[in-house]
């Protein structure tokens, strides 16, 4: 199989790394010239063998949107676009729509596992036809870890939905890194506790809060102590403010998720130890930059 990959980031140029590695033949587009395959777009195009499948693996919002139009001119009927990307489920209507009019395919699937996908392989949720899916799935199983697929990977229903799981997926990291984080701020704040890392790390096994997050932040605290290289401010990618805006459209109560959003906004007004520590932990699993603290006066 031969597939075409639009974007060699962080996450689009581990991707291609895990599906060469899984015997898939990769074509990588991307404009940094140290980074790509081919020199432009209609190269990549020429390249793949028809039906071509390109994956798109760049920011959301209007750099996806120009990526797809460009796309809905180069490729031909029978033709397939993957969004892989965190585009908001509505986008990819929009873009399904769009790519329709040529009688090209459009997936959408929103993709978990960071920085570490590589290695371990990553987290599927994938929306469009049973058959564009099906036609799909070496893709998805290359990348996804081994094992039992239904733990990996999942195809949610219609266009938009494996970015609506992967939404609310990330509403739900949310919450669970501020847990952990306030959890840390109040174990640091106790002058009887005297060994905070060896606490979370006791936690690893056998305990109810183990998580994949857990050993993270048990990581970050090996590599940083303190946190003293962090400071305690910590963006929003904007799928925590898309879960708070479907939890207020479709009435559905979401307190964890909701206060988590407003804690990172919080912030950004003081630095706070539990904010290093969720800045800490979106650094361990997505390999996103962190603030560094402010020199302590002399």
């Amino acid at each position: 199989m031969h597939v075409g990959l639009i974007g060699l980031g962080k996450m689009g140029f581990n991707m291609r790394a895990r599906l060469r590695a899984k015997g898939i033949e990769v074509t990588g587009f991307d404009r940094n010239p140290e980074l790509t395959d081919v020199t432009s777009l209609a190269d990549l195009v020429a390249a793949l063998p028809t039906p071509r499948i390109i994956w798109v693996m760049v920011p959301a919002g209007q750099i996806t949107d120009g990526v797809v139009k460009d796309l809905s001119e180069s490729l031909s009927e029978g033709d397939m676009v993957i969004d892989g990307g965190n585009s908001k489920f509505t986008d990819d209507q929009v873009h399904a729509a769009l790519l329709a009019q040529k009688g090209i395919r459009f997936v959408d699937c929103g993709v978990s596992g960071g920085v570490w996908g590589l290695e371990n392989g990553y987290g599927l949720m994938a929306g469009g036809d049973a058959a564009d899916i099906e036609l799909a799935l070496p893709i998805f199983d290359a990348l996804r870890p081994e094992g039992d697929r239904a733990e990996s990977f999942v195809h949610v229903g219609d266009v938009g939905a494996g970015h609506y799981a992967k939404m609310v997926h990330n509403g739900i990291e949310y919450g669970l890194m501020q847990s952990y984080a306030e959890g840390y701020e109040l174990l640091q704040a106790k002058d009887i506790v005297k060994d905070v890392h060896g606490t979370f790390a006791a936690w690893q096994e056998g305990t109810v809060v183990r998580s994949w997050l857990l050993d993270l932040l048990v990581k970050a605290l090996e590599e940083d102590p303190g946190l003293s290289s962090i400071a305690g401010y910590a963006e929003d990618s904007g799928e925590g403010r898309w879960t708070v805006e479907e939890a207020i459209a479709s009435s559905v109560p979401a307190p964890a998720i909701t206060a988590a959003l407003f804690a990172r906004f919080s912030s950004r007004q003081e630095d706070s130890p539990s904010m290093k520590m969720v800045a800490a932990l979106r650094n361990q699993f997505g390999g996103h930059a962190v603030k560094p603290a402010a020199p302590k006066a002399e």
